[in-house]
């Protein structure tokens, strides 16, 4: 409207007539220049990059997802076959497998000084030692891997300008949470290795509860951060009208992402714990709803993450018992979505 008014602004003479002209085209460009990148910057930062650097670092990023997802179940499959203090020492970039039987022996050899050969595993045989050994082993390897994966892809995207501004923040935050990951990994482990741990006359030797949660809760994040950054590049968000609907399903996508979240993470107490053996019935825990030694501890807030029953109890909540509370919803707007 604004526009076709100036158009109609009178001229005096032909040279008044041509600058009118001018100054309108003029302004017309700069308001759609200005409008374009207001959509730009709405839609975000990933439609600067060229259609085919943007999916290069999409498909990287969503790669990365499925090893560090791989990894999770890699863990899981460790802790349940028992493996994961078969290996005493750790190194940063890795080492190779025991080549001969002597190799072997010596590696067997280092485990008897630990807790978990003293108290559990007095007659473990070769067959059996190898076989949790192996499993820790590619369990680590997989998650130096996943460095390697990350890394190089990294150093190629960075020197060819294929990051946007704010990717370049994120990279290096994403190499130091892989860091941080296999630092606490071997943190984890350093628990299950202390004799100090397992003085009691019926303790079991297992790596810490807390930490196994640390690592996992990590896991899931950088997870997550590689999962949502590879779904920006590879579908770039769009600027959608927010109602009250759309909010309200926005807030329920956050709620269960949470609880799905603290499902998983409670299931890091469970597995730290055996919590899962204390009770093989359900819906009841010996014959009731609620146990009987759910809060046996003291005090009594120690329950949450020490009573194998607790953790377990709580386990099966945040998993049975979904959220289904709907939010107000609010004033309309206008916000960026995925």
């Amino acid at each position: 409207m604004i526009l076709s008014k100036l158009c109609t602004l009178p001229s005096y003479g032909l040279g008044g007539k041509y600058m009118s002209l001018q100054f309108v085209n003029s302004l017309k460009g700069g308001v759609a220049r200005a409008l374009r990148q207001a959509s730009s910057s709405a839609a975000g930062t990933t439609t600067e990059l060229a259609p085919s650097a943007r999916k290069a670092v999409g498909f990287w990023l969503m790669g990365c997802t499925g090893m560090v997802f791989g990894a999770v179940m890699l863990g899981g499959v460790t802790r349940l076959t028992e493996s994961g203090l078969s290996m005493v020492d750790w190194k940063l970039l890795g080492r190779s497998w025991p080549q001969s039987e002597i190799e072997w022996q010596a590696e067997l050899e280092k485990y008897r000084h630990y807790p978990e050969f003293q108290l559990k595993n007095k007659d473990i045989t070769m067959s059996d030692f190898k076989f949790i050994w192996l499993m820790e082993y590619g369990h680590r390897m997989w998650g130096r891997l996943i460095g390697a994966t990350f890394a190089l892809p990294a150093v190629y995207f960075w020197t060819k300008g294929y990051f946007t501004k704010s990717m370049r923040r994120r990279v290096p935050i994403f190499g130091s949470l892989i860091l941080l990951q296999g630092l606490m990994g071997w943190y984890m482990v350093k628990s299950g290795l202390d004799h100090k741990n397992f003085e009691g006359p019926s303790d079991v030797p297992r790596v810490s509860q807390y930490r196994l949660a640390a690592h996992l809760g990590a896991a899931l994040v950088l997870a997550t951060l590689f999962l949502y950054n590879g779904l920006d590049h590879l579908i770039p968000a769009q600027v959608v009208k927010v109602t009250s609907s759309v909010r309200r399903v926005r807030i329920m996508a956050h709620v269960c992402k949470g609880f799905i979240f603290l499902a998983a993470f409670s299931g890091a107490f469970v597995a730290g714990l055996d919590a899962g053996l204390t009770y093989n019935e359900f819906p009841l825990m010996g014959g009731r709803l609620v146990p009987t030694d759910l809060l046996a501890y003291e005090p009594k807030l120690s329950n949450v993450t020490e009573n194998p029953t607790t953790v377990q109890f709580n386990h099966r909540m945040l998993v049975g018992i979904p959220p289904t509370h709907q939010p107000p919803g609010g004033k309309q707007g206008v916000a960026r979505h995925q």
